[in-house]
């Protein structure tokens, strides 16, 4: 998968707000919800720093990013997300030991963020430890105020496949697409398990939702086309595709289909 839609970039912030250990009646202020206004300058400088590092990661441009990071650090050395993102970026460059030294000193900041199990949980998958993973993934899913549960049920769903445990990979992707039915990587995910197990109407029923969508990848296309082959559908797999070879024409997708590699 796409290491943008696989891990999550977090920007949020940890206020620090003070004069707030009584509540009402207690003798101390009240308490109350930490927003942007409760940052101080060296936050909001560190945190700028660290939006034009993720601004560079998403380009591919991991050395400037990860300056950027290291200003945010120099800024504000117990900047929790600096850690996590410098690790995703020491993950794409395939420094492995300083990728989940810095996945692991982020949770220690911030143990309860679900954002930082889920990327450390990819980063334990993508680097064979999948069984690892799975317990990371469900740290993420259990703190409820987790914005972005279909990211770790999906992954881990993925990271269940390479377990060699279908049943449990099916049961986070179906959760996943209870939370989102319009998922492009949930239905994509779905529609692939239902292809190998050969479930062709099925599967047809799940990449008919990935498609249809602005942000459908090649990845999505290309098992459109193989499923409507499957099923004889000769229109709509000449409809999806021209849609991969317009959208997606140097993509090892298109090449793929330009070999007739349909079983692969």
């Amino acid at each position: 998968m796409n290491r943008i839609r696989n891990v999550v970039l977090a920007l949020a912030f940890t206020a620090a707000l003070a004069g707030c250990a009584a509540g009402p009646g207690g003798g101390g202020e009240m308490r109350d919800l930490p927003t942007s206004s409760d940052q101080t300058d060296i936050q909001k400088r560190a945190k700028v720093r660290l939006e034009l590092a993720v601004g560079y990661y998403e380009q591919h441009q991991l050395t400037t990013a990860l300056d950027e990071v290291k200003r945010a650090l120099q800024i504000d050395p117990n900047y929790a997300d600096a850690y996590s993102v410098r690790a995703l970026i020491y993950m794409d460059m395939n420094e492995t030991r300083l990728a989940e030294e810095g996945f692991q000193y982020a949770l220690k900041l911030r143990p309860n963020n679900p954002d930082f199990a889920n990327n450390y949980g990819w980063f334990l998958c993508q680097n064979d430890r999948a069984a690892e993973s799975i317990p990371q993934f469900e740290s993420a899913l259990k703190n409820r105020a987790y914005q972005s549960p279909a990211k770790a049920l999906n992954n881990a769903g993925v990271c269940s496949l390479k377990l060699k445990d279908e049943t449990a990979a099916e049961r986070y992707f179906t959760e996943a697409f209870r939370y989102d039915t319009e998922n492009v990587t949930t239905n994509v995910n779905l529609a692939r398990l239902h292809f190998q197990r050969r479930d062709y109407p099925r599967a047809k029923f799940y990449i008919n939702r990935a498609v249809k969508s602005d942000t459908a990848n090649a990845e999505a296309l290309w098992l459109g086309v193989k499923i409507e082959r499957k099923l004889g559908d000769r229109a709509a797999e000449a409809t999806l595709a021209t849609q991969l070879r317009r959208r997606f024409p140097t993509s090892t997708e298109y090449a793929a289909f330009q070999r007739g590699a349909f079983d692969e």
